[in-house]
């Protein structure tokens, strides 16, 4: 019984793999785009999908040539939030990492999910998406508006100045959010960032929409 067990931590212990799950808790992809956000060759990507689907925390969809991932089941999320959690309680290094290359964090001023679900109930905020519009279609905060990073600064004069704007991303260690809410500072907005991204949203019982409107 430990040795079926196992199979799921073997699975887990390969960082290439956990980023594959980070970015599958975004929504269907392709293997082509996973290896492409993921800065891996395509059958590297296939490779390490095939270990993950080897212990059921992957499945695929088959549509013609082409192969499209998913996770699981939400469980799948839960156990790499978990790690994830458990790494940052135990390990000093992440701590270190984080320090790094997310240093100006702090100043950024994160909203938690609760926070922006009340104030999006109220209308008082603009909610940016800026993870790449297939990610949004796969799942948004209602509301929200698709503007990856990349076409934030064309965007800016599309945003109303008068009100608080607040930017999510993929989770705690995506910069899309980060560099969002700097620029639109830089360019004279209030503007915080979602402490979490939007699998941690998904997973707290928050309201998802699904849809390809902005």
């Amino acid at each position: 019984m430990f040795e079926q067990f196992a199979r799921i931590g073997k699975a887990l212990a390969n960082p290439h793999r956990l980023e594959l799950l980070d970015l599958l808790a975004q929504g269907e992809r392709s293997v082509e785009d996973l290896g492409r956000e993921a800065g891996m060759p395509v059958a590297n990507t296939s490779r390490h999908l095939q270990e993950l689907r080897a212990a059921r925390l992957v499945e695929v969809r088959r549509e013609g040539l082409y192969g499209y991932y998913r996770l699981a089941g939400d469980g799948v999320f839960e156990v790499w939030r978990a790690i994830r959690d458990l790494g940052e309680a135990r390990l000093a290094e992440i701590d270190r990492l984080v320090g790094t290359y997310l240093t100006d964090r702090d100043s950024l001023e994160a909203v938690c999910a609760e926070e922006l679900l009340a104030k999006t109930r109220e209308g008082d905020v603009v909610v940016l998406d800026v993870r790449p519009q297939e990610e949004y279609r796969a799942g948004h905060i209602p509301g929200a508006h698709s503007v990856p990073l990349e076409r934030l600064e064309a965007y800016l004069e599309e945003i109303p100045k008068d009100r608080e704007i607040v930017a999510y991303c993929r989770g705690p260690y995506c910069v899309f959010s980060d560099e969002a809410v700097a620029l639109l500072r830089t360019h004279g907005y209030q503007a915080r960032r979602l402490a979490d991204g939007l699998p941690d949203w998904r997973a707290a019982g928050m309201p998802v929409e699904t849809t390809d409107s902005n």
